[in-house]
């Protein structure tokens, strides 16, 4: 079924006529000029508003546009991600995709490229290859928006030692994109149980302590996605409970999604919902934990990553 459809755009402010092709959800728009990511849509004598996404120009010089209502993006997607240094392939064309409120487990030996895609994520280090989105927002393109709603933690947590807690926080806050009160400085160190020593210099925190500054630096702007890179190292086991239950709390009710690379493949089954498995840069599994674990006929995610890791050596 074809039918017209009046489009206004915020960007070139002016009404442009354009054929569609309805088939279920989705619209295929054809339309010529250039073109605002959101439209308001007059269908029906109806005003709808739409997201859009976009595909290159055609032959003809056409824009064509899938649009689908209501459209949610994953919170990370990531598209054939790969990082090649010489011959020697760390990365090799990964494909993840996380929802909000996810708490995903990213696992494999050490050398399986984990840190180097969590680094490619944050653009400390550049992909050969691939595309990273954060909320559609693509990191290549699009950095400052696109990093702007990530926190995280990569490797230790590095902090200036003869400043406080506080201070280094606040200095943490001046550098961000968005805007970051004194409250919200004092809220994420009670979060993590540092209000009772943020006047201490750092120097004299032990390791699970500057790791719960870490945690609590990565709160600071409100994230959609937390990046934690071996969040427990140091953390004594009261500490750990106490950051499994946070992590859980902070994804139920504030639909914070996690990306969480560990060894520790017990506690990482206690608290993730979907985990992905990679060796040699190559994703070798990926899911719902319990979906796996039935899959693999085993009982925890120590035995599936395993069985995952000894097949792919086959």
């Amino acid at each position: 079924m074809n039918q017209i459809l009046r489009i206004f755009s915020p960007l070139v402010k002016r009404e442009v006529s354009a054929t569609s092709k309805v088939s279920r959800c989705v619209y295929l728009i054809l339309v010529p000029g250039y073109l605002n990511s959101k439209f308001t849509i007059t269908r029906n004598l109806k005003v709808e508003t739409l997201s859009l996404l976009f595909a290159p120009p055609t032959k003809s010089g056409r824009m064509e546009i899938y649009m689908i209502n209501n459209k949610k993006f994953p919170v990370l997607e990531i598209k054939d991600l790969t990082k090649q240094i010489g011959s020697k392939v760390i990365v090799n064309h990964l494909n993840l995709s996380l929802e909000q409120g996810d708490i995903y487990g990213f696992l494999g030996p050490n050398g399986a490229g984990k840190t180097t895609t969590l680094r490619m994520i944050t653009r400390l280090v550049f992909p050969t290859s691939g595309e990273i989105f954060i909320r559609g927002n693509s990191v290549s393109r699009n950095h400052k928006k696109a990093i702007s709603c990530v926190g995280n933690i990569i490797e230790n947590p590095a902090f200036y030692l003869n400043m406080t807690a506080s201070q280094n926080l606040e200095l943490s806050a001046k550098l961000s994109a968005k805007e970051i009160t004194t409250s919200r400085l004092d809220e994420v160190l009670e979060i993590v149980h540092l209000s009772d020593v943020k006047d201490d210099k750092v120097k004299n925190f032990s390791l699970g302590m500057k790791q719960r500054l870490g945690f609590a630096n990565s709160l600071l702007c409100h994230p959609a996605l937390v990046i934690l890179d071996e969040p427990t190292n140091g953390v004594d086991p009261m500490g750990l409970v106490e950051m499994k239950e946070l992590i859980k709390r902070l994804a139920e009710q504030e639909k914070i999604t996690f990306l969480i690379s560990s060894h520790m493949l017990r506690e990482m089954q206690d608290l993730c919902n979907r985990v992905a498995i990679i060796q040699k840069g190559t994703l070798m599994e990926t899911g719902e934990v319990n979906e796996l674990l039935e899959k693999y006929k085993v009982g925890n995610l120590e035995d599936l990553f395993f069985t995952c890791v000894k097949q792919f050596g086959k």
